[in-house]
């Protein structure tokens, strides 16, 4: 490898890593990073901001000064080249007097798509894209769910104990995994836009669905529950906690009138949605209706239930199954993995594509191909 080729490689992992800082801070915008590097020297660096803007890469040309003019840029994602709130960033690179960017991947958003690599371009800079793209992709799979699909990205996260159960067939709670591994999960909470249960779990297990990480608990992402009929009471955590922290219920066309009151009394806010031929949730228009207010990632901690009803309706685009030391034993329970699941799996939709041990606990993420 050439020190040039070594340099790219290295510059481009800041970037990303950057990035991660941000993910779920800067919806319904990427998280992107950039560096700019002068002779070798790392001159300037930052992620998208929270809330959106400013975008990373006036950001790290801003920090780099005059050092910027003939340096180069390492972006996670092709800069922007539309107005919006703020000018392009095609703008401020070319104004710069940057000579080369090396981008990861192409934005799939059509104001972009190509078009600012051909603006640089035009302005004489030198550009390359798609190193380390795949591990950009990982990182913006919400942007480009969103944008290509029209839905946010949805990551399961689900807990099962070594014979497969996720519950005792009566239905009490089970403590499945340890410490190492619920401190993974906080983190995923963390890094996500929203945390989506049913009303089956909000009910059973009254989750606050915050992360409680030192120095993180400012990191708590919008909490959702899918709720046709409006279920959810003011004793839950989710319904008191909701004027500190967002909370969304996605609730049918004919959800009662006074559960809707009594809940917006909380702060809850309601999105009503289509229902689905059994009166439930229609998944698929829930998560588009979730992109429309701006969510890219949702990390789903529903449970078997909602996990193979997403399963079923090809709405998984990652899955972590955390497998604890446990056995539930002879007297059986709810498996972890549904039929739809397991049939993704099964056919590759869902591929493994990383295996970590937390402490006692091993756990197995797959990823849409």
């Amino acid at each position: 490898m050439s020190a040039t080729h070594a340099l790219d490689h290295r510059a481009m992992r800041l970037a990303l890593a950057l990035g991660r800082r941000h993910l779920g801070l800067t919806w319904p915008n990427p998280s992107v990073g950039a560096v700019v590097v002068a002779d070798g020297r790392i001159v300037g660096q930052a992620a998208t901001a929270p809330g959106g803007r400013p975008h990373a890469e006036p950001l790290a040309i801003a920090m780099a000064g005059e050092a910027a003019r003939g340096a180069t840029l390492y972006v996670t994602l092709e800069p922007c080249s539309h107005h919006g709130r703020t000018p392009p960033c095609t703008d401020a690179t070319i104004r710069a007097g940057i000579a080369r960017v090396v981008t990861a991947m192409e934005d799939p958003d059509p104001r972009v798509s190509g078009r600012g690599h051909a603006l640089l371009r035009e302005a004489g800079i030198t550009v390359e894209t798609g190193l380390l793209r795949d591990e950009a992709l990982r990182d913006h799979r919400g942007h480009v769910s969103r944008i290509t699909r029209g839905r946010p990205s949805v990551h399961l996260k689900l807990a099962r104990t070594r014979d497969g159960f996720a519950a005792p067939s009566g239905g009490d709670r089970l403590k499945i995994t340890g410490a190492i591994a619920d401190g993974a999960v906080h983190l995923w909470r963390a890094h996500a836009d929203a945390i989506m249960v049913g009303i089956g779990t909000a009910r059973a297990d009254n989750p606050s669905l915050t992360v409680r990480l030192p120095g993180l608990s400012d990191r708590s992402p919008v909490r959702i529950v899918l709720d046709s009929t409006l279920r959810l009471t003011p004793s839950t955590h989710l319904v008191r906690g909701a004027r500190d922290i967002p909370t969304l219920v996605v609730t049918g066309p004919n959800s009662p009138a006074h559960a809707r009151r009594m809940l917006t009394s909380f702060g809850v806010e309601l999105l009503p949605v289509a229902a689905d031929a059994n009166g439930r949730i229609d998944l698929r228009a829930a998560l588009i209706a979730l992109a429309e207010t701006g969510l890219t990632r949702i990390c789903s901690e529903g449970g078997p239930a909602l996990a193979d009803a997403l399963a079923a309706h090809d709405l998984v685009d990652a899955c972590t199954l955390i497998t604890g030391p446990i056995d539930l034993g002879g007297a059986g329970g709810l498996p972890a993995i549904g039929p739809s699941l397991a049939r993704r799996l099964a056919e590759g939709t869902l591929r493994q594509v990383e295996a970590q041990a937390y402490g006692e606990d091993e756990a197995i993420t797959y990823e849409r191909h």
